[in-house]
């Protein structure tokens, strides 16, 4: 069912300074859980585990974790504790999943066209929510939800209940917005705009004479 391995060794040593011990030596601490299953603390070759979480979708990827070369258990990553300055992974929490088992995760929003209301009328394009909260069976699992939006108008929005993907059940609220298309904003002019428009007659009467107070009171 994994689509992707990873090899890892049990370890025994626990706390902050066995942590430390391990990453000196290129290694990333984790620990793999589950229903049912019991917790095991684990290291991971550091320069292995960064170059798989660069190529896949962390939340949604099942992989096949092997624990000293035995057989290769079915888990997803729950997550993952990276250094703020460095960005190097400091430890991982995997999930073991069973076959029957129906579990939880996240799963990224990928649009698809350009929207008329963008291409033709000048609107905005908002995507609120970039991740859907799904309830599914492992093999089920979808690598996105993909929504073409190119019918979109100014005003016109996909709304979580819009969205059905087969097999899964979608746990966000049915109302929420997913994508919308907002009408344009119009920015403040230019100093230079803004004297043409007032000399055109296009600029509110208050300001007019708050400008005509001011250059009296230079005078005065």
């Amino acid at each position: 069912m994994a689509a992707v391995t990873l090899t890892a060794q049990a370890r025994q040593e626990r706390g902050k300074n066995a942590m430390r011990r391990l990453r000196r030596q290129g290694l990333v601490p984790g620990v793999v859980y589950g229903h049912g299953d019991e917790t095991r603390t684990i290291a991971l070759k550091a320069q292995e585990l960064e170059k798989l979480l660069a190529s896949i979708s962390v939340e949604n990827t099942i992989i096949g974790l092997s624990i000293d070369g035995g057989k290769p258990a079915d888990t997803l990553i729950r997550e993952v504790q990276q250094h703020p300055a460095r960005r190097a992974v400091l430890h991982v929490d995997f999930l073991q999943i069973h076959a029957g088992e129906k579990i939880h995760l996240e799963v990224p929003v990928r649009l698809h066209g350009s929207p008329v209301g963008v291409r033709d009328n000048g609107g905005v394009l908002q995507e609120v929510l970039r991740e859907l909260h799904v309830e599914c069976l492992p093999r089920d699992i979808p690598e996105a939800v993909d929504l073409e939006i190119e019918h979109l108008d100014i005003g016109d929005s996909v709304h979580v209940k819009d969205i059905s993907i087969p097999n899964v059940k979608i746990l966000n609220d049915p109302d929420l917005v997913v994508v919308t298309v907002l009408a344009p904003t119009v920015s403040a002019l230019p100093e230079e705009e803004a004297e043409a428009a007032e000399e055109a007659g296009e600029v509110e009467p208050e300001v007019i004479r708050r400008r005509e107070e001011e250059a009296e009171a230079e005078e005065e």
